[in-house]
């Protein structure tokens, strides 16, 4: 009886030792809420991607992934400054996938 207490008693102390589950990099990670995106913030998002060549159309360039990267940053940065509204590139890079197929 008494080793099965203390075999209790050390199983609950390691369980107390035992240090937190790190938190996830999703549940760090800042959210914007999706809202329905206005027609002149459409427009600036298209006109922004279609000048900078978003798609790659008009050739092959060296690092594409980090390149639009930086495009879509460029969006977020103008989206901001002209409408005060945050989005993330994730949202505009879905938004802009949709656009396209419709």
């Amino acid at each position: 009886m008494a080793e099965t207490q203390q075999v209790r008693a050390n199983y609950s102390n390691e369980e107390e030792e035992e240090s937190p589950e790190p938190e996830t990099s999703r549940s760090r990670r800042r959210r914007f809420k999706a809202s329905n995106m206005s027609f002149g913030e459409m427009l600036e998002m298209v006109d922004i991607l279609k000048r900078a060549d978003y798609d790659g159309k008009y050739g092959p360039y060296p690092n594409p992934n980090v390149r639009k990267a930086k495009i879509m940053a460029e969006v977020v940065k103008s989206l901001h400054r002209n409408f005060r509204v945050r989005r993330s590139k994730d949202q505009l890079r879905k938004r802009w996938l949709d656009f396209k197929r419709a």
